[in-house]
């Protein structure tokens, strides 16, 4: 199981982090609008999110971090 974290001052909301995640899990915030006028990006299903950090390789603004639980 993964962790999607948004930093929300470096994302531009252009989406791209949307049309490559494989579980379909992240979308545009319309309802939030950052300091510079962004929609940004959000995690709508954490428990969907496998951890494999595609969203995070393909964010221009490098604003996406992936945190993937240890097991023992």
């Amino acid at each position: 199981m993964g962790k999607v974290v948004i930093d929300e001052s470096f994302c531009k909301g252009c989406g791209i982090c949307v049309s490559v995640c494989p579980q379909s899990i992240l979308k545009l915030d319309t309802e939030t609008i950052t300091p510079k006028g962004y929609n940004p990006a959000m995690c709508i299903n954490e428990q969907a999110c496998t951890g494999c950090a595609s969203c995070a390789l393909m964010c221009p603004d490098v604003a996406i971090s992936v945190y993937r639980e240890v097991r023992a």
